[in-house]
């Protein structure tokens, strides 16, 4: 049915593909400024909505950095504050959003900050905590900022080159500004990803000359946490009622991995950044154990027991690895 509304929904597509050149156009000719900024900015970013695994890479740029200030800022999407807030040991899921605040637990040493505002974000930062390098979550579109460095992710099983626009297709953005990108990671790949398969996908995304294409695979943590951050073993599950929550846009991956580490479960899928009823977590009670992901655990976290998330990182290969932690660190 879905596929059918979209199909439907084709004129609509061409609409918002002329309205998206017009603004990209604007911007090119100067007539909409872009602004630059003394602190070292890197913009991660997608032409697509969601399900690319932005904030994983923002994780593990935020472990490359390590030693230096780094602050995060992101638009902290459906928080229930309003303007520039830069997170404090008070600070909630529903102040910040799901994905930072994700980030303000994980890593309490760096400055995590949202603004719907990027310019206003990013001067409220310089001010307030004089950063070495901002990371700017999910804002390859937001052009009113020219970033120092931007990283573009597509993934392996829906490369943007093979998209079309919202409301047929998933992209919200044109396929030919990938060209502003300075490198194009693709996330999600099979793990043993042949040679062939990686020139064939790079012949597919055509990208500028000079511009290099990386490859990343999800890692799984091999143990579950729990609410106070203790491990858990699969086996600990044996016998049990498993229900496996996901509120996010690609839980497929989860799914597939959990299948392949022959575990029973009921998948109760909502859609991304799904604020859960009291009716749904009542019906998640009936369950010995609920697995979920890291970002619905933060907003799952104390209002059920038996609760437990799996981690995910993004894995390279030692070239790709080395790409592009220099690549980073060369901004600094």
């Amino acid at each position: 049915m879905l596929q059918i509304l979209r199909k439907i929904a084709f004129p609509f597509s061409l609409i918002y593909a002329l309205v998206i050149h017009i603004r990209n156009f604007l911007f090119d000719i100067g007539v909409f400024k872009s602004k630059s900024y003394n602190t070292p900015t890197i913009c991660i970013g997608n032409l697509s909505v969601g399900g690319t695994g932005k904030t994983p890479m923002i994780e593990c740029l935020v472990r490359m950095l390590e030693g230096h200030k780094v602050a995060v800022l992101s638009r902290g999407y459906r928080r229930k504050t309003k303007g520039f807030l830069l997170a404090d040991q008070t600070s909630s899921v529903s102040d910040l959003g799901d994905e930072p605040f994700q980030i303000h637990k994980k890593f309490p040493s760096i400055y995590v900050a949202v603004d719907a505002d990027r310019r206003n974000g990013i001067e409220q930062l310089e001010k307030l905590v004089h950063p070495d390098v901002i990371l700017l979550d999910d804002a390859f579109q937001h052009r009113k900022v020219k970033p120092t460095f931007s990283i573009l992710l597509t993934s392996y099983g829906k490369l943007y080159s093979k998209d079309w626009y919202l409301p047929t297709g998933n992209l919200r953005d044109s396929k030919r500004e990938a060209r502003r990108a300075n490198l194009i990671i693709v996330t999600k790949c099979p793990i043993m990803l042949s040679q062939a398969e990686k020139s064939k996908t790079i012949l597919s995304l055509k990208p500028a000359v000079g511009q290099k294409v990386l490859f990343s695979s999800l890692a799984y943590a091999k143990h579950f946490k729990n609410t106070e951050g203790k491990e858990v073993t699969a086996s600990e599950f044996n016998g049990k009622q498993i229900a496996l929550v996901t509120g996010i846009a690609s839980p497929a991956p989860l799914v597939s991995h959990l299948k392949d580490e022959n575990f029973e479960f009921q998948h109760l899928q909502f859609g991304d950044h799904h604020d859960f009823s009291p009716e749904e977590i009542n019906r998640m009670k009936q369950f010995d154990v609920v697995l979920t992901t890291e970002k619905d655990f933060v907003r799952l976290q104390g209002k059920l027991e038996q609760l437990y998330y799996l981690e995910i990182a993004h894995a390279f290969g030692t070239e790709d690895q080395a790409l592009l932690e220099k690549a980073v660190k060369d901004q600094i």
